[in-house]
């Protein structure tokens, strides 16, 4: 993070930039990660509450992305925007904390949000398979396509209980940071993994934009690099067993 917010008397000064902003073409606000000292990188940076309609945030572009494409995504720069020190959330030199904190939210977010895609997928593969008659039989005659359902609908029931055990974890006061990680990276794996089988059984169909399987086979592969990669997954996971090397 190179973008900087400088305190003058009662006011930061921002400027630098970002990238692959949410809604940052029409928002009204961001909350800004901003380095606000020069100390140490996980003790330096602060979170503001910045509004969007100040003099000197440039909305660069709109980023063309393969999926998602109803969400727009922005490059931004600051040229010398200014904001009250008020606008500052919770303490100065907190930010990184915070914003680790709430990933472990936003992680379990998207994998509650991703379950009922993949279920609707698998249900709109099955309803088509069933009516689909190839050879003089439904498709979902054959066994190779029922039994790989079936392998799918398991690893989604088996996904759908970490969610719900971390999420009474989480309830609880527990730190969930190994188990939300878990669960994201299982979600951004079997969204790929359903995905690919079931547009596979759509056939030709599968590869136009009729379809809701091609839709979600672009949108959901967002989610093992949004919200933290899947790399970054597994070295989080390392690091709660102990197995990461010492620098």
């Amino acid at each position: 993070i190179k973008t900087r917010a400088v305190r003058e008397g009662d006011e930061y000064v921002i400027n630098g930039g970002k990238m692959w902003i949410t809604s940052g073409c029409q928002a009204d606000w961001m909350c800004l990660l901003a380095n606000t000292s020069q100390g140490p990188p996980h003790r330096n940076k602060s979170l503001i509450c910045l509004p969007m309609n100040l003099p000197g945030i440039h909305i660069a572009k709109k980023i063309d992305k393969l999926g998602m494409r109803s969400s727009d995504t922005a490059q931004i720069f600051f040229e010398d925007v200014r904001v009250p020190s008020k606008n500052l959330i919770g303490e100065e030199g907190k930010g990184f904390t915070y914003q680790m904190l709430q990933f472990q939210e936003e992680r379990l977010w998207a994998v509650a949000s991703v379950l009922p895609s993949l279920q609707m997928v698998m249900e709109e593969t099955r309803a088509y398979a069933r009516q689909r008659q190839a050879f003089g039989r439904p498709l979902l005659h054959n066994q190779a396509l029922h039994f790989r359902l079936a392998e799918l609908a398991t690893e989604l029931e088996l996904l759908r209980s970490l969610l719900y055990r971390t999420t009474d974890l989480y309830l609880e006061g527990n730190d969930v940071t190994k188990f939300a990680s878990m669960a994201k990276l299982k979600a951004g794996r079997l969204a790929r993994e359903v995905t690919d089988s079931c547009l596979q059984f759509w056939g030709g169909m599968g590869f136009t934009n009729e379809v809701l399987v091609s839709r979600f086979y672009r949108d959901l592969r967002l989610l093992s690099i949004g919200g933290g990669t899947d790399e970054t997954m597994l070295s989080i996971i390392c690091k709660h067993m102990d197995m990461l090397p010492s620098k």
